[in-house]
């Protein structure tokens, strides 16, 4: 028979007693953990949010307490009353260890089937079931933390910013398709039959408009949504920190944010120092072969072209760029080990991948009979190799507009080999500004040049003259946040002249009825006396994972989704009746079957 909670009131959390407690009539509410029966006395250990407290019920003097207690199971939800005592001999491994609780009474407020996976802080269980009965995994101490943590760091975040004077604004969740570079959520109108909402992947308009409105400084904790393709660090649903500050500088929304992460990092007991380093754009990409790289460890990129001749160039179908980095300590890796780095490479898009050893021996090189054995050691002088180590140089099978392809493809390598070489210092926190963005990307796919931001991103100056005639060249006031080799979000410098904006649109290829259909609204508030104004977005699921230690997002979420975007829990998506798609007038279309 369970019991009732009636007025039972709890008087501490199981995990919050301590020695100082001695003596105290308590009472405890939870879930059993454990239970162990010695005959006259049997343990339950209760748990709740705070940890575990060890209650002991004993048959010679509670015995009807005793016998309730012999009910219980794992999971159960139970009210314990009774008095803290020392323990004789403390238990290290609990934070309650050096008390326990003498049991007078038990309630049994609800049974418990048997769950699928014991809650134990280390399980080895499927992610699928563990997101299936995610109100199971949420009692586990990790999960718990990384929520309690995830909390705390936007909590910080919001006092960070109140005192520098931001005002937080909620903007719609119900708003108009605009492209922003990734599928919208649309969500069909009952009124309006025939149209659509679609679900923000950004406030970036509102935003923009909030300036406009006079707001002066706005940030909002914000849920995104973007219909793409799931990984470890990406969601259908995300939440972001977006904030945007007129009349500023780049260096002021820096010194913002700055002020934001070494808070956030304090939180999580991580010491983080500004002024964060800057770095360009186009050096990041020549020395790391990224545009986030990670600043924990060296293995810097060396151009490398000219130690190729062209002869060997024509031998090698190399075109464009080589690039090299050392492996240090790696001259010993076998055939097999440079096999599986060459097909890597390869997998990366790389047309061949070239290796050069420095043994006590002297310079070996696959490819020496081809650029000749001076060219060999210039390689590895050029990347200041030393004896014992090992020369990854790598060029590319298709080069790509705007960039060094060759320096792409290595910058991967130096990633994986950093980390096989255990280079990375897992203990430090870098971070990075990246600016001088280019303004356009090319796109394979549309065979133009295309936004490589949103299309209201600002444009340096003196590169306005060349929107129209050279747009590859024009850079951006753009920049990126970077932290130990994950971008945590990108910001910019708007662009806050209507004739400036028209412009841009133009060079992107948009006609005027594009313009008033996809941003009218917006175009015509630029109008009105728009400040300079700029911002930034950061990701706020990124930023949890990485400050709880975490390789995946979906640890710092309470309900999140699979790779295969559905909530396992909740079985979502899921089909809705005929009549609610009557009222909003829509038809679901069958799927054509393939030929057989």
């Amino acid at each position: 028979m369970l019991d009732f909670l009636g007025n039972l009131k709890r008087t501490h959390y199981c995990g919050a007693l301590r020695a100082s407690d001695e003596g105290r009539d308590v009472i405890v509410m939870g879930w059993v953990h454990r239970r162990r029966d010695l005959g006259n006395l049997l343990f339950l250990d209760v748990r709740d949010r705070e940890g575990i407290v060890q209650a002991v019920f004993n048959k010679e003097t509670q015995p009807a307490a005793h016998a309730k207690a012999e009910q219980a199971r794992s999971e159960f939800v139970v009210a314990v009353e009774g008095k803290i005592v020392k323990r004789q001999k403390p238990n290290p491994d609990l934070a309650t260890g050096e008390v326990d609780l003498v049991a007078s009474k038990l309630h049994i407020l609800n049974n418990a089937k048997t769950p699928p996976f014991l809650i134990e802080d280390e399980i080895n269980v499927a992610e699928e079931t563990r997101l299936r009965y995610r109100y199971l995994d949420l009692r586990r101490r990790k999960p718990h933390h990384n929520l309690v943590l995830r909390h705390q760091i936007i909590l910080e975040i919001r006092k960070t910013l109140d005192e520098m004077g931001f005002i937080e604004v909620e903007t719609p969740m119900l708003t108009r398709s605009t492209p922003e570079g990734a599928r919208d959520f649309l969500v069909p109108s009952r009124i309006h039959q025939g149209q659509f909402y679609a679900l923000p992947q950004s406030p970036q308009i509102f935003k923009q408009i909030l300036m406009i409105g006079g707001l002066d400084r706005y940030f909002q904790i914000v849920k995104c949504f973007r219909d793409e393709d799931l990984r470890a660090d990406r969601q259908l649903e995300f939440t972001q920190l977006d904030l945007e500050m007129s009349f500023p500088r780049q260096e002021d929304i820096f010194h913002v944010i700055e002020n934001v992460m070494v808070r956030a990092c304090a939180v999580a007991g991580i010491k983080a120092e500004a002024p964060f380093p800057h770095m360009l754009y186009k050096d990041a990409i020549r020395k790391y072969g990224s545009d986030k790289p990670d600043l924990r460890f060296g293995m810097e990129l060396h151009e490398v072209t000219a130690c190729f001749p062209d002869e060997a160039k024509t031998k090698l179908q190399i075109e464009g760029s080589v690039f090299a980095l050392v492996a240090p300590g790696a001259a010993n890796y076998s055939r097999k080990q440079l096999d599986e780095i060459s097909e890597k490479a390869r997998s990366l898009g790389a047309r061949g991948a070239y290796f050069v050893k420095l043994t006590p021996e002297g310079v070996t090189s696959t490819v020496e009979k081809i650029i000749g054995t001076e060219n060999a050691k210039k390689l590895a002088d050029s990347c200041g190799a030393k004896t014992g180590d090992l020369v990854v140089a790598v060029s590319a099978k298709t080069q790509i507009k705007g960039t060094e392809a060759a320096a792409l493809v290595a910058g991967q390598l130096r990633l994986q080999l950093g980390e096989a070489l255990g280079l990375i210092d897992k203990t430090q926190w870098e971070f990075l500004w990246l600016t001088g963005f280019p303004l356009f990307e090319w796109s394979e796919t549309d065979k133009q040049w295309v936004s490589s931001q949103h299309p209201f991103t600002g444009i340096v100056d003196e590169d306005l003259g060349k929107l129209e005639s050279a747009p590859w060249e024009v850079r951006s006031k753009g920049y990126d946040l970077v932290l130990n080799g994950n971008e945590l979000g990108s910001g910019s410098i708007r662009i806050h002249r209507q004739d400036i904006q028209e412009r841009l649109f133009r060079a992107l290829g948009l006609t005027e009825e594009q313009l008033r259909r996809r941003f009218g609204f917006f175009l015509d508030a630029l109008t009105h006396g728009t400040p300079p104004h700029g911002g930034i977005a950061l990701g706020i699921d990124r930023i949890a994972m990485l400050l709880a230690g975490e390789k995946s997002i979906r640890e710092v979420i309470a309900f999140a989704k699979t790779t295969a975007a559905q909530d396992l829990m909740a079985e979502s998506p899921s089909p809705v009746d005929n009549d609610q798609l009557d009222q909003l007038g829509i038809a679901i279309k069958e799927k054509k079957k393939a030929a057989e």
